[in-house]
């Protein structure tokens, strides 16, 4: 499964697979415990395949970031928990994107992307390379605090 199809809603814990579409919105099912969960267009979602993370020079998709994590982790979950102390999160963090903004991409970011990706290790969702000949995605939004 891509990561078009998966989605994080705003003020609801984990990820969520997009299954269909209705008239007033969608309808999701948590990767955490399979509860499927009807989503307004006023509910605040994110789908994984349009954020990107700031660094110093440029915005990187998250599924680069994916990527990175799961070389370093030999496609396992991450060695850390998304609970550890900031200054650990951190440091994990700086192994896998040495360059990243510290001014813009905040413990709470970083949280997040450790949570959601052990979530989709945990859902065999692996593929987080883009396809040879596939167009490249241009970032609509970045992770941020807000989106708690």
């Amino acid at each position: 499964m891509a990561l078009d199809k998966i989605l994080s809603i705003g003020g609801k814990p984990g990820l969520y697979k997009l299954l269909t579409q209705t008239r007033s919105g969608f309808v999701g099912e948590s990767l955490l415990d399979g509860k499927r969960v009807t989503v307004g267009l006023r509910s605040n979602v994110s789908v994984l395949s349009e954020i990107a993370i700031y660094t110093l020079e440029e915005e990187v998709p998250l599924r680069e970031v994916f990527q990175k994590i799961k070389d370093k982790e030999d496609g396992k979950k991450t060695a850390i928990n998304h609970k550890a102390d900031k200054i650990e999160l951190e440091e994990y963090f700086f192994e896998i994107l040495p360059n990243y903004d510290e001014d813009r991409v905040y413990a709470s970011d970083i949280k997040k992307i450790i949570q959601w990706y052990n979530i989709l290790i945990d859902n065999k969702i692996t593929d987080f390379v883009v396809a040879e000949g596939a167009a490249e995605e241009v970032p609509a939004e970045t992770a941020s605090s807000e989106e708690e």
